[in-house]
């Protein structure tokens, strides 16, 4: 996954069988080494108007994220970047959207959703196409920070198919990471739920393969959160010990009674993490709650 690198962060970007670590020194703010914002389903299309609610969640989070005294260490958008089907138009918008953040120099990871097309998203989006891809068709790459290591997956089945697949290619690759970089808490970032630990309902549209990925995180105790997207809502469930976070959309919700759009800031420790949702709604009962979570040991 190419990496826009910020001042005092090491990445890690896969090349194939090898690993790169880089260092860079640039010239944007200062930045919280422990402070990572998650982002997800911002859902951009070519038709909406500048003034339209879905750009304007996203233009007025990148906003708070820039006015923030020191800048996040990473910020990561998990997944369905586009409207529905990832049309050109789509990622021209939600390039013009994200150029902010580009430009003040922030770390910014985008993973891929079903209702993004991958080869769209090259397309526009050039700098994200890798040059040697670390798992073919698919969009990975693992950050390296202070306090954690965020695997960040690809779980894009097919555009506009609702179920979420990891792949066997892709959980080679995953595993053989998490064996290599075990120093530190592992963070797994997928857009797609899992199909454990939480609501049954929204089972048949997540993962297929969650019990294969379950598996080989139930067997390595670095791996302390899986989190994602998809359902716009806010859970926090645990299985196996491990926390399952289902983080809000920026775009809509399905249900305005029980859920809103915002996003989630995270402050990652050795030891544990405190995620505090944000809403676009000041008013809303989740607005500015920070939910402790605990590692298991």
């Amino acid at each position: 996954m190419p990496l826009h690198l910020t001042s005092r962060r090491q990445f890690i970007t896969q090349f194939g069988a090898a690993v790169a670590l880089s260092q860079v020194e640039t010239s944007a703010a200062e930045v919280d080494d422990n402070l990572i914002a998650i982002l997800n389903d911002t859902h951009i299309g070519a038709q909406h108007l500048v003034s339209a609610p879905i750009p304007t969640n996203l233009r007025n989070t990148v906003a708070y994220l820039l006015a923030l005294p020191k800048r996040p260490a990473a910020v990561v958008i998990n997944g369905d970047l586009a409207l529905k089907d990832g049309k050109r138009g789509d990622y021209e918008h939600f390039a013009r959207l994200i150029a902010p953040l580009r430009d003040a120099g922030v770390s910014l990871h985008l993973t891929m959703g079903n209702h993004d097309d991958r080869a769209m998203f090259y397309e526009v989006l050039k700098s994200e196409r890798p040059e040697s891809p670390a798992v073919e068709s698919k969009h990975v790459g693992v950050v390296k920070l202070a306090g954690a290591n965020l695997f960040l997956l690809d779980s894009l089945k097919a555009t506009m198919v609702t179920q979420g697949l990891i792949g066997d290619t892709q959980m080679a690759w995953l595993t053989k990471l998490l064996d290599q970089h075990a120093d530190k808490p592992a963070l797994v970032f997928a857009h797609h739920n899992p199909r454990l630990g939480g609501d049954p309902l929204h089972f048949p549209g997540g993962l297929e393969d969650s019990e294969t990925l379950w598996k080989a995180f139930a067997a390595r105790k670095h791996i302390k959160a899986y989190i994602h997207g998809h359902i716009h809502h806010r859970d926090f469930y645990a299985h196996e010990g491990i926390h399952i976070l289902n983080t809000p959309a920026t775009s809509y919700v399905a249900n305005k009674q029980t859920s809103t759009t915002g996003w989630t800031m995270a402050r990652l420790s050795t030891s544990g993490g405190a995620f505090t949702t944000h809403t676009h709604i000041p008013e809303h009962a989740w607005n500015g709650v920070t939910v402790d979570l605990k590692w298991r040991s």
